[in-house]
């Protein structure tokens, strides 16, 4: 053979294998299921969009190389293992989901999948992972959980209004992550002189008895923890505050956007959009036991003048100028 043929043949064939194996990984298509909340829920679609855009980001198009089912709960958290065992029977290569409450329906629905999450509040103290750094099993993704976190979260509340005494943490037991963040948030409150005190609430129809008790308590501010039923009560606990004449502390911004007073806490599109990542190196043969979790590095502080103005509150200057969503 000619020596620059021979070349030519030898390059051919060395570039041919990975091109090959490209091939490969395009031909198949690969299937995703979300497991949700609330298909309705504009704030809920937004996130999901923004976890799409970050799957396009790696390369991967819906109805191309990869489909997407979703499955969801709409306000029935019993349902959430029935749901994501649906998922498994349609053999997704992966379950995305959000916080503790629907990774621990994912995770009695199956132990080989792979789960990824998205905004889980403590996936150490839940037993959904080993650790941060090595989680082992089938889960990983994303947490929202901080110490510092929960104690800015407090402070703020108190920064309000330096006559706050009291708060109340308003929380679901059956949300695994909530009962191990109340000593946290204790710690915090106890260098700031606050009592705190715990509401509970499991649903929907909890929240006026809840409001009810938190007012005969005498509380002057009220910390809520995020999950269900919270987040899709939003509007109601804005209507409940208000009337109880209560100042309100959120993770989520789109308690505020509600009608809520304040929140602080992650950029939750930032953490659905980095949760693509995982989805790409999963989907690429890593093994999610050996995936770090990771936590947030983006955090927002948002505050709802007109609500501070029915409560009869004047937010400090200082509060105003750090904030990065003012609604007026």
């Amino acid at each position: 053979m000619h020596r620059r043929a021979f070349i030519g043949t030898l390059a051919g064939g060395l570039l041919a294998a990975p091109l090959g194996a490209q091939a490969q990984q395009a031909g198949k298509v690969y299937r995703v299921g979300i497991l949700g909340e609330k298909v309705s829920d504009p704030w809920e679609a937004r996130l999901w969009q923004t976890f799409r855009l970050g799957l396009r980001e790696h390369g991967w198009i819906e109805g191309g190389n990869i489909l997407i089912e979703s499955r969801w709960a709409e306000g029935n958290s019993a349902r959430l293992q029935e749901l994501a065992a649906d998922l498994v029977r349609l053999k997704v290569d992966l379950i995305v989901t959000r916080g503790s409450t629907y990774a621990e329906g994912a995770r009695r629905a199956t132990s080989s999948v792979p789960i990824v999450f998205t905004m889980h509040a403590d996936p150490v103290e839940t037993g959904h992972v080993t650790s941060f750094a090595r989680p082992g099993g089938n889960m990983t993704g994303l947490s929202d959980f901080s110490v510092d976190t929960e104690a800015k979260r407090v402070e703020l509340l108190k920064a309000i209004d330096p006559r706050i005494k009291r708060i109340a943490v308003l929380y679901n037991p059956d949300v695994p992550s909530h009962p191990p963040r109340l000593p946290l948030l204790e710690a915090a409150a106890h260098p700031l002189q606050l009592q705190l005190q715990t509401a509970v609430a499991r649903t929907g129809a909890d929240l006026e008895s809840a409001f009810s008790a938190m007012a005969r308590a005498q509380v002057l501010g009220v910390l809520v923890l995020s999950g269900p039923p919270f987040v899709a009560e939003r509007l109601r606990l804005a209507e409940l505050a208000i009337k109880h004449r209560l100042p309100t502390m959120f993770a989520l911004k789109n308690h505020v956007e509600a009608g809520g007073l304040m929140s602080y806490g992650p950029d939750y599109s930032d953490l659905v959009r980095r949760a693509a990542t995982y989805v790409d190196k999963i989907l690429k043969g890593a093994r999610p036991g050996d995936l770090p979790v990771e936590r947030p590095t983006k955090f927002e502080l948002a505050i709802n003048l007109k609500t501070a103005k029915a409560l009869g509150l004047t937010i400090p200057l200082s509060l105003l100028q750090r904030a990065d969503l003012v609604i007026e």
